[in-house]
């Protein structure tokens, strides 16, 4: 993979600044929950390879969705599982952990989890353009704003336990993007309320306009 494809499917994800983290028991349940978060604005979208029939919903995500939404795999964490992914349509693969090797052999853009200093900067002399801090919520905000201090150059995407009203917190920390799970996706991949999924989607859109602006 080329340095120009890389650095359009990070941009992407960053101009989303949402990566919305879909689990579902079920590959149906994936269709009608990414559908709604599109529509309100949510461009990034990363399905769980712990989700049954994950990479079945991936492949259906990518031929269902335009190109303009970035469409990856999260939980990635072996060779086996880059390949399925990637053969699937994955663009981005997220981990919750750092692999070097991983990050090096991507075909695509490789997001490691990292929770210090200095796996963040092993994450980004491995190539990793986006770096997710993981678990988000157990570092807290001034964390990252420390961290930056003396590693400004690291895209940071924190991810874990993050509320929708912590999202501008962490933008101004430096956060690029931030990864959302189960407080913006709650009970809809499961038979809840859609138009409830919408609202949260659109507060969240909202709430990196708002710390952009």
């Amino acid at each position: 993979m080329t340095n120009e494809k890389l650095d359009e499917v990070t941009a992407a994800v960053v101009r989303s600044g949402i990566v919305a983290i879909l689990r579902a028991p079920t590959s149906d349940g994936f269709a009608a929950v990414a559908e709604v978060l599109v529509d309100s604005g949510i461009t990034a979208l990363e399905v769980t390879l712990t989700s049954k029939g994950a990479i079945e919903a991936l492949a259906g995500l990518r031929r269902q969705l335009p190109a303009s939404v970035a469409v990856g795999a999260g939980t990635v964490l072996t060779s086996d599982d880059v390949k399925a992914a990637v053969d699937a349509g994955a663009e981005f693969l997220v981990a919750p952990n750092l692999d070097v090797e991983l990050v090096q052999s991507s075909p695509v853009p490789f997001y490691p989890g990292t929770a210090t200093p200095t796996e963040m900067f092993a994450a980004w002399q491995a190539g990793a353009r986006l770096v997710k801090v993981f678990p988000a919520s157990n570092l807290g905000p001034d964390f990252l704003r420390n961290v930056r201090g003396p590693l400004p150059q690291i895209n940071v995407m924190p991810t874990g336990g993050i509320k929708i009203e912590d999202i501008a917190d962490w933008l101004f920390a430096g956060a690029k993007a931030v990864g959302l799970g189960g407080p913006l996706i709650g009970d809809a991949a499961t038979g809840g309320s859609l138009p409830a999924l919408a609202a949260r989607a659109r507060h969240a859109v909202s709430a990196v306009a708002f710390a952009r602006s």
